[in-house]
C-alpha cells in the first residue's frame, strides 16, 4: 500500500509539472503566431523597406523586445513594455501617495488592488503609444494603403488589444505555467531572433568576411561574459541577524540566527532597458528631421548618438549607473526592513534596532549597488566594443544577454523549487498514509 501511494504521488507530481510545461509551450506558440499577424491597411513590402532603414535606432531595440513583431508591424508591435512601464510607475507611486502605500501594506487584497490599477495604467500607456506609432507610420508615404480615421482607429484598437492580450497571457503563464510570464515573453522574443543572427554570422565566416580567429574569439568572449553574469547574479551579501529569546508560557522561543540576503544586482535588467530607450530615442527622432542645411546640427546629433560613438557610450553608461541606484532605492526600503526586523524581535549584532539598523543596511546596500552598477555597465559595454572591433553583423547587446541569462536562471530556480515543494508534499502524504496504516493495524 505504501509503495502504491508513493508511486501515485510521484506520477501526480510529474503529471502536474508536465501539464504546466505543455501550457507554457502552447502559450509561447500563440505568442509567436501573433507576431506574424499584421495590423490591417499596412503595405508589408513598403514597411519592411522602411524598417530596414531605421533598424539601428530605438526601433531595433523595441523590435528585439517584441520578438520581431515591430519589423512586421503586427498586432504585438508595442509588446509588453506598456505593462512594464505601468508597473514601475505604480511602484514609484506606492512610496509617494499615502493611499497606495496603505494598500501595499494590506497584504494580498492590497496587492490585487494595485494590480488592477496597473492594468488600468497599462491601457492608458498602450493607447498613447499606439496612437503615436500609428501617426508616425501614417506620416511616411506609401506605408498605409488607406490613410485616415479608419486606419487610425483600427490601428490603435489592434495595437492596444495586442498589448492587453500579452498582459493577460503573461499572467496566465505565471499562474498556470512555469516561471514569470512577462519575463518569459520577453525572453522568447529575444531568443526568436538569435537563430537568424547566428546564421548571418556563419555566413560571414563562410564568405571569408570574418576570420576564424575573430569568430572563435567572439564565441569565447560570449561564453566568458555569460559565465560572469551567472556568477555575479548568484552572488549575495548576507547580513547576520539574531533573534532574541522570548518565553511564552513554559516554552522559550527564539535565540536563533539567520541571514538577511542582499543580491549584488538588485535592480535586475531594468537599468539597461531604460538607458537604451532614453539614449536611442533622441537619435531616432533626430534622424527624421535631418534633411536640409538648416538642420545640420540635428544630423550631427543623430550621428553622435549612434552605437559606438563616445557620446553614446558616455550617456549609456551614466544612465545605467543612475537607474541602478534609482531602481534599487525604489524596490528596497531599508527603513521598512529595519522596522520589520524590530517587530519580529530580530537585530543585527552590534547594531541597535531601528534607525541605526536602517543606516547600516543602507551603507551595505550603497556599496553593493555601486558594484552592481559597474558590473551591468561592463556587461552592456562589452558588446559595443565587440561591434566596433569586428563589425559583427548583428547586435546582441548586453541588455538582451542579461535578460536571457537572468530569466533562464530564474526559470530553473522556480522549476527546482516547484519540484522540491511537491517532493515534500509527497513525503508528507507518504508519512500520513503510513501513520494511518499503522493506526489501523494497531486497532
Amino acid at each position: 500500500m505504501s509503495t502504491q501511494a508513493a508511486t501515485l504521488g510521484k506520477t501526480g507530481k510529474y503529471a502536474d509539472l508536465k501539464r504546466r510545461a505543455v501550457f507554457l509551450l502552447l502559450a509561447l506558440i500563440v505568442y509567436r503566431i501573433g507576431t506574424h499577424i499584421p495590423v490591417p491597411l499596412i503595405d508589408p513590402d513598403e514597411f519592411r523597406k522602411f524598417f530596414q532603414s531605421q533598424q539601428g535606432g530605438i526601433f531595433g531595440l523595441l523590435n528585439m523586445f517584441a520578438g520581431g513583431a515591430l519589423g512586421r508591424f503586427s498586432i504585438f508591435s508595442i509588446g509588453i513594455m506598456p505593462y512594464i512601464s505601468a508597473s514601475i510607475i505604480l511602484q514609484m507611486l506606492t512610496y509617494v501617495l499615502p493611499s497606495l502605500e496603505s494598500l501595499r501594506k494590506e497584504g494580498e487584497s492590497g496587492r490585487r488592488k494595485i494590480t488592477q490599477y496597473t492594468r488600468y495604467a497599462t491601457v492608458g500607456i498602450a493607447t498613447i503609444q499606439s496612437w503615436m506609432a500609428i501617426k508616425a507610420i501614417e506620416s511616411v508615404p506609401n506605408l498605409v494603403i488607406q490613410p485616415g480615421f479608419t486606419f487610425e482607429f483600427i490601428g490603435v484598437v489592434s495595437l492596444v488589444t495586442g498589448c492587453l492580450f500579452l498582459m493577460w497571457l503573461g499572467e496566465q503563464i505565471t499562474e498556470r505555467g512555469l516561471g514569470n510570464g512577462i519575463s518569459i515573453i520577453i525572453f522568447s522574443g529575444i531568443a526568436a531572433g538569435l537563430p537568424g543572427a547566428l546564421g548571418r554570422l556563419f555566413e560571414l565566416v563562410r564568405t571569408g568576411a570574418l576570420g576564424y580567429l575573430a569568430f572563435f574569439s567572439i564565441v569565447a568572449l560570449a561564453m566568458l561574459v555569460t559565465a560572469f553574469v551567472v556568477f555575479v547574479e548568484r552572488g549575495q551579501r548576507r547580513i547576520l541577524v539574531n533573534y532574541a529569546k522570548r518565553q511564552v508560557g513554559n516554552r522559550v522561543y527564539g535565540g536563533q540566527s539567520s541571514y538577511l540576503p542582499l543580491k549584488l544586482n538588485m535592480s535586475g535588467v531594468i537599468p539597461p532597458i531604460f538607458a537604451s530607450s532614453i539614449v536611442l530615442f533622441p537619435a531616432t527622432v533626430a534622424s527624421w528631421f535631418s534633411t536640409g542645411d538648416a538642420t545640420r546640427w540635428i544630423r550631427d546629433l543623430a550621428a553622435a548618438l549612434q552605437h559606438g560613438q563616445p557620446l553614446y557610450l558616455l550617456l549609456y553608461a551614466s544612465l545605467i549607473i543612475f537607474f541602478c541606484f534609482f531602481y534599487t532605492a525604489l524596490v528596497f526600503n531599508s527603513k521598512e526592513q529595519a522596522d520589520n526586523l524590530k517587530k519580529s524581535g530580530a537585530f543585527v549584532p552590534g547594531i541597535r534596532p531601528g534607525d541605526q539598523t536602517a543606516r547600516h543596511i543602507d551603507k551595505i546596500l550603497l556599496r553593493l549597488t555601486l558594484i552592481g552598477a559597474i558590473y551591468i555597465t561592463l556587461v552592456c559595454l562589452v558588446p559595443e566594443f565587440l561591434y566596433l572591433r569586428w563589425s559583427v553583423p548583428f547586435y546582441f547587446g548586453g541588455t538582451s544577454l542579461l535578460i536571457v541569462v537572468v530569466v533562464t536562471m530564474d526559470f530553473m530556480a522556480q522549476v527546482q523549487a516547484y519540484m522540491m515543494t511537491h517532493q515534500y508534499e509527497s513525503l508528507l502524504k507518504k508519512t500520513n498514509f503510513r501513520g494511518l496504516g499503522g493506526a489501523g493495524l494497531t486497532r
